[in-house]
């Protein structure tokens, strides 16, 4: 006899929950943080003095997978049926929050990876237009910001199915 609360197959959705969000925000980090590197390596043969000044898009593409991190240590702590029933609407909770912040962090590790690839030449060539490129990240990062919201939010859903 097993001491196993809820609906035995929840947990998968649960945990599948947490490598999306991990999986999909570290993707969209690796594209943005490829790309605009590859931008900073380009500028940085006509203008190595700027090569420091254009890693901000480097930097904003790696936050994108501590967002994933968060979400997935969120999510795998909420899942112990041993300690707690766990059930399908759970499962569905965790799931839905791995995936908004997963996929936000996705898209918006694109958005960093081709505005910092095209920002950072075109700094190289016109300084005034930095300011620019740092506003146009940083909404692309609030995209990020807005999946790890709604994310947290959706995982605080999980265990309010019933009254245990």
């Amino acid at each position: 006899m097993s001491s196993f609360a809820g609906d035995e197959t929840a947990p998968f959705f649960g945990f599948l929950g947490a490598a999306a969000a991990l999986v999909f925000s570290c993707m969209g980090a690796a594209y943005g943080t490829a790309k605009s590197g590859v931008g900073v390596a380009s500028m940085g043969v006509m203008r190595p003095e700027l090569v420091m000044k254009s890693i901000v898009p480097v930097v904003m593409a790696g936050v994108l997978g501590i967002y994933g991190l968060i979400i997935a240590v969120i999510i795998s702590t909420g899942i112990n049926p041993k300690a707690k029933s766990y059930y399908l609407f759970d499962g569905y909770a965790h799931l839905s929050s791995g995936l908004a912040c997963g996929l936000a962090g996705l898209s918006a590790g694109m958005a960093i990876g081709i505005v910092g690839d095209a920002g950072v030449r075109a700094n190289a060539q016109q300084p005034k237009l930095f300011v620019g490129m740092i506003l146009i990240l940083i909404f692309a990062e609030a995209l990020a910001l807005y999946g790890l919201i709604v994310g947290i939010i959706l995982s605080s859903r999980a265990g309010q199915s019933r009254a245990d």
